[in-house]
């Protein structure tokens, strides 16, 4: 029978409390080192899982009871492949927003604040009947564009 490391297991724990909280962040940076942190306690968790060091699996060498198990080993390889791919596209996601509005923030969309708008209930307006012509602009609708600003976006977008 083999006892967990108790330092271990809360270092697995602050290092998935740490990535959690910066994936939940609005940059893009933060949730890139969210990943790798992330990436960093799975693996932890993986050989922590694993069990205490033993021997090399060959056969004829030593008993079978004092093997390890390369299951863990072979799992945490797959993890650090997938979280360098993450990484990977995560660090281009955030580059391209970077170049294209300057800064790697995600806004709210205004789509999104439409609709959630929409499905909380409001008090009835009061309507006599009357249409006084006025027509009420919603802030929140997106601004149509101009002929010139469709032109200037194909040409930067290359069409």
């Amino acid at each position: 029978m083999t006892t967990v490391n108790l330092v271990m297991a809360g270092t697995v724990g602050v290092l998935y409390g740490t990535g959690f909280t910066l994936l939940l962040s609005r940059s893009l940076m933060r949730v890139l080192i969210g990943v790798v942190v992330l990436g960093h306690g799975t693996n932890l968790l993986l050989q922590l899982a694993g069990g205490p060091p033993g021997r090399a699996p060959i056969l004829g060498a030593v008993s079978p009871e004092e093997f390890t198990d390369p299951l863990p080993q072979a799992l945490a390889l797959t993890a650090i492949v997938i979280t360098f791919a993450l990484t990977t596209f995560l660090l281009a996601l955030g580059y391209r927003s970077y170049v294209l509005v300057g800064h790697d923030e995600v806004q709210d969309d205004v789509e999104d604040r439409r609709i959630a708008r929409q499905k909380t209930p409001s008090a009835p307006l009061e309507d006599d009947g009357e249409d006084d012509g006025e027509d009420e602009a919603d802030p929140l609708a997106p601004a149509e564009r101009t002929d010139d600003q469709v032109e200037a976006e194909a040409r930067r977008e290359g069409l």
